[in-house]
């Protein structure tokens, strides 16, 4: 590999914008490209670098590379260039294996407020690999160690986009101003930690600021998942849950009380917990023997 392509990939990693890598690994038959060609795509298919085989295969692999940035997921392809109506275009006279790997940049935690529940998301996004941030007047350093960035101005300074999880924990202190920004900065979730009375309030208020109802699917009021939570520490815990549900695609709902259909359609992830567990189990034990 070139010293380019890496010097490509720190660029593009610095913008924190998602991209693909494809890799060329089996070819048969005829192809300009070579087994080891490498090309980087954005999410609008566009070829920032690289080479891959040009007409006879670039369009399929932008858009599965596309694709792969969209739902996160590697993938391996192949492509038929025997065929110029059944293939991809052009008849080169080969076949072509290419392995598409999303680059993504970590998920943003945005917390607004303070207070014990707040900081226990922080932690707890934290360790979910999370890049966290916190804007609060009276959030402190100390009660926030893990934070990779704390601002104590207005929350005009936090930066807001379709990858960020907002939860507003303000205490009802300019909480209504706070949802406002997060809905323009078109955020993917957005939890509002309030009362019934209050919640009403400020879903008004957003509503009669302008805010369509469709742009306030994202919001969610009483937060969190049902776990039976009493303590900050517990909302914490189910306020995240929450979260990573609205991330993977999860429902929430316990795993062994799964329909068969429903079953089906998560083994992937069943089979990629049983190897998490059996990896957390065998590193327990490798540390209890040394």
């Amino acid at each position: 590999m070139s010293k380019e392509f890496f010097e490509k990939l720190f660029e593009l990693s610095k913008t924190e914008k998602p991209f693909a890598v494809a890799t060329v690994v089996h070819i048969q038959g005829s192809s300009s490209a070579k087994p080891g060609s490498k090309a980087i795509i954005d999410t609008d298919e566009r070829l920032l670098y690289g080479w891959v085989g040009g007409g006879c295969a670039e369009s399929t692999v932008r858009y599965e590379a596309a694709q792969s940035i969209k739902d996160g997921n590697t993938r391996m392809i192949s492509i038929d260039m025997t065929d110029e109506v059944l293939g991809v275009g052009m008849p080169c006279g080969g076949t072509m294996q290419v392995y598409i790997e999303p680059i993504l940049p970590k998920p943003k935690l945005v917390i607004i407020g303070h207070g014990k529940i707040a900081e226990t998301i922080a932690a707890i996004g934290k360790i979910m690999n999370f890049t966290v941030t916190v804007n609060s007047p009276a959030a402190m350093p100390e009660a926030f160690p893990t934070a990779d960035k704390l601002f104590q101005g207005s929350f005009g300074e936090t930066k807001i986009d379709s990858q960020s999880y907002v939860v507003i924990a303000t205490q009802h202190k300019q909480d209504h101003l706070s949802l406002k920004l997060a809905l323009e900065g078109n955020a993917a979730y957005v939890a509002l930690i309030a009362s019934k009375k209050r919640a009403k309030l400020v879903l008004d208020y957003v509503a009669d600021a302008g805010v369509p109802a469709s742009g306030l699917s994202c919001v969610r009021t009483p937060a969190g998942l049902d776990l039976g939570a009493l303590t900050p520490e517990e909302i914490a815990l189910s306020v995240m849950s929450e979260i990573i549900a609205v991330r993977r695609g999860g429902s929430g709902q316990p795993i062994h009380e799964m329909t068969e259909s429903q079953a089906s359609k998560s083994q992937t992830v069943q089979a990629h917990i049983h190897k998490v567990v059996e990896e957390c189990a065998s590193d327990a034990q490798s540390r209890s023997l040394s």
